[in-house]
């Protein structure tokens, strides 16, 4: 049974040294350098001037503590300092690489100032190579998983394990200790903004497709209302259509047997198609409301919409060339009403105070609308603040004018006022042949 367990334990003990040797070999960060992504110049080159002024400082201070203490010779002394300090460069791109650098400098640095006899400072490492040791382990945090940050403490704690081993009979003076728990504390502050970076990676990344999915969903909602409106305009037609097949043959004498089955025959395909048109409503009409089975607005319409307008504050004219009203086809005639709407009820949210003057021209084939607005006056702020809405009053218009084969042009105007022009066809395009 003791054979059992001590097998276990050594097979244990194995595949711990192989996930540590795993960790400790295979970079996770890549090679591309610390902060190399971010977009301001001066940031992506912050890391190299920190190593630099690093180098600078602790190369001459770190030579002169050997020196000093442990009377090492100025070569040897150079040689340590410089290979301790020069992987804080390396490890901007490579802080794996640059770790076993340090790691090896510093078990080599113990094996040689503990044949020397010790006349001041710390030991087995002097203050300036501790420091680069930190510095370095914050740079590796940065950039490698939990799992080799990991690995590297331990593999601290083994290394202060074999250097104070290495210095017997030197006494140690918790400098070991001190390393272990500076490196403790740099690997767990590089986590944490390594998380934190991540975190705030992941919420912009949320957040723009929180938007997309907003505007997807403000799209099909807008979709959904047209249909609806579309159904009351075609719906009035096909019932027309119906009636008059139907009662064609008791309205004109003399109606050959043929022409009463092709009048009965358009009679019962406009009712089925109003049937399917009726249950497709009932998929997208939802019960909220009721007041979209009422009819549905159109240009003469729209002076009561100004009229509402104008008691909100907003003093709005109409200009309509006569007739139009009753030329305009019906579809036509909602989607100029929405769009005008739309433009005056974002004049309310942005632009309270400010004059707004509605044009409705017939130019033959089109119809121009243009709605524009004054600067609004400088003592009126804009209530969009504590008003509700998708802020995508844009699209629904947009989509208003693609739906009739028209477009939309918006923008402000060089006074500060704002225009929205619409142009919408009054004929619908015959198809070319083939």
């Amino acid at each position: 049974m003791n054979t059992i367990s001590k097998a276990e334990v050594r097979a244990q003990t194995v595949r711990l040294l192989r996930s540590l040797r795993l960790h400790l070999t295979t970079p996770t960060g890549g090679h591309a350098p610390l902060l190399g992504d971010s977009p301001r110049a001066w940031l992506r080159r912050l890391p190299y001037v920190v190593a630099l002024i690093m180098q600078a400082s602790l190369i001459p201070t770190g030579i002169a503590a050997l020196v000093g203490y442990y009377n090492v010779a100025l070569p040897i002394a150079g040689a340590l300092t410089i290979a301790q300090t020069a992987p804080l460069l390396l490890a901007i791109t490579r802080p794996l690489a640059a770790w076993w650098i340090s790691a090896a400098t510093l078990v080599t640095t113990a094996s040689i100032t503990a044949r020397y006899d010790q006349h001041g400072g710390t030991w087995p490492w002097t203050a300036p190579m501790i420091l680069a040791y930190v510095f370095l382990l914050i740079a590796l945090a940065l950039r490698e998983s939990r799992a080799t940050l990991i690995s590297v403490w331990i593999a601290t704690i083994l290394l202060t394990l074999l250097t104070t081993t290495l210095g017997f009979p030197h006494s140690d003076d918790g400098t070991t200790m001190l390393l272990v728990a500076l490196g403790g504390a740099a690997l767990l502050l590089g986590w944490a903004v390594q998380d934190r970076t991540e975190a705030r990676r992941l919420l912009a990344e949320q957040e723009h497709i929180s938007e997309a999915e907003r505007e997807r969903r403000t799209l099909l909602e807008e979709r959904a209302r047209i249909a609806r409106e579309l159904h009351d305009v075609v719906a009035h037609h096909m019932s027309v259509i119906a009636v008059q097949a139907a009662s064609a043959p008791y309205r004109i004498t003399g109606v050959p047997a043929e022409a009463t089955e092709e009048f009965t025959a358009i009679a019962g395909t406009a009712r089925e198609s109003l049937a399917e048109m009726r249950r497709l409503l009932g998929v997208l009409r939802s019960e909220e409301s009721a007041a979209e089975k009422v009819p549905q607005p159109g240009i003469a319409q729209l002076p009561q919409l100004i009229e509402t307008v104008g008691r909100a504050g907003v003093p709005a004219e109409l200009a309509v060339d006569p007739g139009l009203a009753e030329a305009v086809p019906q579809a036509v005639g909602l989607s100029a009403y929405r769009i005008v709407q739309e433009a005056l009820a974002n004049v309310v949210r942005h632009a309270p105070g400010s004059k707004v003057r509605v044009c409705l021209v017939d130019e033959g084939p089109t119809l121009l609308l243009t709605v524009v607005n004054t600067p609004p006056p400088k003592h009126t702020e804009s209530l969009e603040a504590s008003m509700e809405g998708t802020g995508q009053g844009l699209i629904g218009m947009r989509e208003r004018a693609r739906l009739v084969g028209g477009r939309l042009e918006t923008g402000p105007m060089p006074d500060g006022g704002y225009k929205v022009a619409a142009v919408l066809p009054l004929e619908t395009p015959r198809e070319k042949p083939a």
